[in-house]
């Protein structure tokens, strides 16, 4: 068997993929090695191994040594960046002796879910943002995205701060802002308190991402979508300067807003790729493809 994994900052998927190409899946909460010590990453390791002997045996749990064996762990996820990846490596190795376990970035991940084999550019556009140029097997040239405070065009988060900026500027028409304080009962104050003092700003900005999915049909909030994806494009994917090549993207965000996208793309020259929420079923189709 294969286990293949799809790690975030929150949740974390593990997909068993049986030869017969049969799959289970199980959740636990995320993974990422530059936030949590090597105590979180293990015992939330320890606990999907438990969780995927009861799938694997219909439910039944043995306080005796397991007998799944996998030949192959892929780990893919958020912060799998040397040195931070060899700490998930070896929890995953103590977790699954005798696999051959590999651990690479959540934007490998999503290149090989969104392109395959083949060359393709790769996005991702959820709390976040990133993209990279994949050449078919690895990632070739990647612009950082620099996080929610200095990049991240398109993603959740920025689109979160963007709007809470046009908002208490005027930059948007009055009665979006009359329904976006009905619809949060936020103040001015309650949000710089949210933003400036608070721990997680990025996920409470990247909340408020379903006012602009509720008035997405008027003029002013589709024009705003699409400015911040051209952004995205001219800040991140221009500087790959592969106008032949398809732009893919994977996310919450991205398959949301996946007509606002296209404009977007189209605006800027690029040919729009596919779009997904998640990229799991793509990745176990990925590996699957390279047999057992």
């Amino acid at each position: 068997m294969k286990l293949i994994v799809d790690s975030g900052s929150t949740k974390t998927t593990w997909c068993i993929l049986l030869p017969s190409s049969e799959t289970f899946e199980v959740q636990t909460m995320g993974i990422n090695p530059v936030r949590d010590d090597e105590h979180t990453l293990q015992t939330v390791i320890q606990e999907a191994r438990a969780a995927i002997e009861a799938k694997v045996n219909g439910g039944q749990t043995s306080s005796s040594k397991p007998e799944t064996s996998f030949s192959q762990v892929h780990f893919y996820g958020a912060g799998c960046i040397p040195p931070y990846s060899a700490t998930v490596c070896h929890a995953l190795e103590e977790a699954f002796p005798g696999a051959q376990v590999s651990v690479e970035s959540d934007l490998l991940g999503a290149a090989r879910a969104l392109c395959g084999h083949s060359e393709g550019i790769a996005c991702i556009l959820g709390t976040g943002s990133n993209s990279c140029l994949y050449d078919g097997q690895r990632i070739v040239q990647n612009v950082s995205p620099l996080g929610w405070i200095l990049g991240d065009e398109g993603s959740g988060a920025v689109l979160g701060r963007m709007l809470v900026g046009d908002l208490l500027k005027g930059q948007l028409p009055a009665a979006l802002r009359e329904a976006f304080e009905a619809r949060f009962q936020l103040t001015p104050a309650s949000i710089i308190e949210s933003v400036y003092r608070q721990p997680l700003p990025n996920r409470f900005l990247a909340s408020l991402v379903p006012f602009l999915a509720e008035h997405r049909s008027e003029a002013p909030v589709r024009d705003f979508l699409v400015r911040e994806f051209r952004r995205f494009l001219s800040r991140n994917v221009a500087s790959y300067a592969r106008h032949d090549l398809l732009v893919n993207f994977v996310g919450g965000v991205a398959y949301q807003f996946e007509d606002e996208l296209r404009t977007a793309v189209l605006l800027e020259n690029f040919m729009m790729g596919r779009v997904e929420r998640s990229p799991i079923g793509s990745m176990v189709h990925f590996h699957a493809s390279e047999g057992f």
